[in-house]
């Protein structure tokens, strides 16, 4: 891609999603993020109505009278984009293709992170991590991650979700909050589960997943070449066959239950957006519900 033409998408992407973040979804990360981190601040003597679990047994013994931890609220947290960049995402409707729609919420989640004071880092991954962008802050920073994501060109087609979380445990040593956007187009559930469950108890783990009507709908239009982005295998699907559309849904609706399935057993918080419609409504109510 030319830089002109480069440039031109990264800056509509950020007038696009700056308002966004500005007038919608600051209030709402504050809300379902802020105080998850929280730093010992001071001991003071006990007060009626202090939790008897914040008693400092060391500190009271010494003193002889009771005597409480306080916390603050943690004033920085790292977030985390962990992003799918494997062949599936190239899939889309005439709206967009679900590696824009990405780009899109990763900058609104990006300018809503550094309002609050946040770091934002990225890990753009395949079947192993393409690109690690370390936490940092301000618009230069965030405008670096969108661009990456843009431009970058996978050296896989294939995704190994797993993978991807393992890396994110060893390089981001402090809890964080990771924001994973992907299809989950994987063909192991067992070993997902696991790293999410994983993960999860390190980091505050949020699921978006990202999906487009094609792969849930086949249209009638005949005998059609299909071809899969990852695996690069090709056969042909007679979609005029009424059964042949009933069994695509069918099996595209029951991996989605699957999923959903999985990220509820691992306790991560998720939503599901689509290429052709707004994702304003799943993010606003994933934060809400948070």
């Amino acid at each position: 891609m030319e830089t002109k033409e480069l440039l031109k998408k990264v800056r509509k992407i950020e007038i696009k999603t700056k308002g966004l973040s500005n007038q919608i979804f600051s209030g709402e990360y504050h809300s379902a993020f802020k105080g998850r981190g929280m730093t010992f601040s001071e001991v003071r003597e006990y007060a009626h109505g202090d939790e008897i679990r914040t008693i400092d047994w060391n500190v009271t013994a010494r003193f002889g009278t009771p005597h409480v931890k306080v916390f603050e609220e943690e004033r920085e947290l790292t977030v985390m984009l962990l992003v799918d960049v494997s062949g599936s995402q190239y899939v889309g409707s005439e709206a967009q293709m679900k590696r824009e729609l990405i780009a899109e919420i990763c900058a609104v989640i990006s300018f809503s992170a550094i309002q609050n004071n946040d770091k934002i880092g990225a890990l753009f991954f395949t079947d192993k991590t393409e690109l690690f962008i370390p936490p940092g802050k301000g618009k230069k920073h965030i405008l670096r991650i969108i661009r990456e994501l843009i431009e970058l060109k996978p050296t896989s087609e294939k995704t190994d979700i797993p993978d991807a979380l393992r890396h994110y445990t060893n390089v981001i040593k402090k809890r964080s909050i990771g924001f994973l956007l992907s299809d989950f187009k994987t063909n192991n559930n067992q070993e997902l589960e696991k790293s999410l469950k994983i993960t999860n108890k390190r980091h505050d783990l949020v699921a978006v997943k990202v999906k487009d009507k094609n792969e849930e709908e086949l249209p009638n239009i005949g005998f059609v070449k299909f071809e899969d982005l990852e695996s690069k295998t090709t056969k042909w699907v007679n979609t005029s066959s009424r059964k042949v559309r009933k069994d695509y849904k069918i099996n595209a609706l029951k991996e989605e239950s699957e999923i959903k399935e999985i990220l509820k057993k691992s306790g991560v918080d998720f939503t599901t957006v689509e290429t052709d419609k707004s994702y304003i409504k799943p993010l606003m109510d994933l934060f809400k519900h948070r």
